[in-house]
């Protein structure tokens, strides 16, 4: 039997909706998604079996135009994604249409492309909320800054067109064997996995500058007798204000963040988790190496 196997980017403006259409391709909930812009850090690897396929899905930071360290290693670790891909894949709201942000980053690809990589792929998303006399000049717009080898018209929230995308991907990658267990989810490690799953649901219980001023490390996972897991993890914040915020009134605001987080560790892991969150003020964290590291990035110089 002939396997292939290989890397596909998945590159874009923040929200474009790289993070779902990497949950529903994989089937599972492997990268945090909220309303907000910004929300993915760090690379995130999905694994999908198609036919005798393995395709590896590489859903990278949005790439936008960085302020902070934390900002420079998330938009170097996006581009480090697309390098190390054998195809790189373009996401676009078909909503929001041909930004500047847009622009600049289908420029960058196509100059990559030119310089001896594959000709990258169009996948315009959201196209259920578009119609059609508005998806053709996006598309034509969008080839006459970088000709693109393929165009995917899809709705990472419905589910259309994505059937026809993973064949095209399962057929796309490179003859090879596995690189990975045939069962195997994602390599993202579990002690990051349950950080990202409390730092989702900080993003979708506060608002304005909370969540972006917020990150979580897991200090501990302890296995028990019973076959349940006990983490421990704490959220760093850069303001008093924002601490107050975190907790609530009474505690009920970190109650909850910690109550959906592990129901949603529960359900990907399937044992059962005991989750204790504890919220400290660091101002600065986001201009340090050690925080960068525990949330999986590299220092951007």
């Amino acid at each position: 039997m002939t396997t292939r196997c290989g890397f596909v980017a998945l590159m874009g403006a923040p929200n474009a909706g790289k993070s779902t259409l990497l949950n529903r391709l994989t089937g599972a909930k492997l990268s945090i998604v909220s309303p907000k812009a910004q929300t993915t850090r760090f690379r995130v690897l999905g694994i999908l079996m198609r036919h005798t396929s393995q395709i590896l899905l590489v859903d990278t930071p949005g790439i936008f135009k960085p302020k902070r360290k934390l900002d420079r290693a998330m938009v170097n670790a996006a581009w480090t994604g697309a390098e190390d891909a054998d195809l790189i894949t373009l996401l676009v709201d078909a909503k929001t249409g041909l930004t500047s942000s847009v622009r600049d980053i289908a420029k960058t690809i196509g100059e990559r492309a030119a310089n001896g990589g594959r000709a990258p792929w169009l996948i315009l998303n959201k196209t259920d909320l578009v119609g059609a006399p508005t998806l053709l000049p996006l598309i034509a717009g969008l080839n006459e800054i970088t000709p693109f080898a393929e165009t995917f018209m899809v709705s990472a929230n419905t589910g259309d067109g994505v059937e026809q995308l993973m064949d095209a991907l399962a057929a796309a990658v490179p003859e090879s064997p596995y690189l990975y267990p045939e069962d195997d989810l994602t390599d993202l490690p579990d002690r990051l996995l349950a950080a990202e799953l409390v730092r989702e649901q900080i993003f979708l219980q506060t608002h304005e500058e909370v969540p972006y001023g917020t990150t979580v490390e897991t200090e501990s996972w302890k296995s028990k007798p019973d076959g349940s897991v006990r983490i421990d993890a704490t959220i760093y914040v850069t303001r008093p204000g924002h601490k107050a915020i975190m907790i609530g009134a009474g505690g009920a605001r970190i109650r909850e963040i910690g109550a959906r987080a592990r129901a949603q560790l529960e359900r990907l892991l399937e044992m059962r988790i005991h989750l204790f969150l504890n919220v400290k003020e660091r101002a600065g964290w986001d201009e340090e190496n050690a925080r960068l590291r525990a949330i999986g990035l590299e220092d951007p110089k």
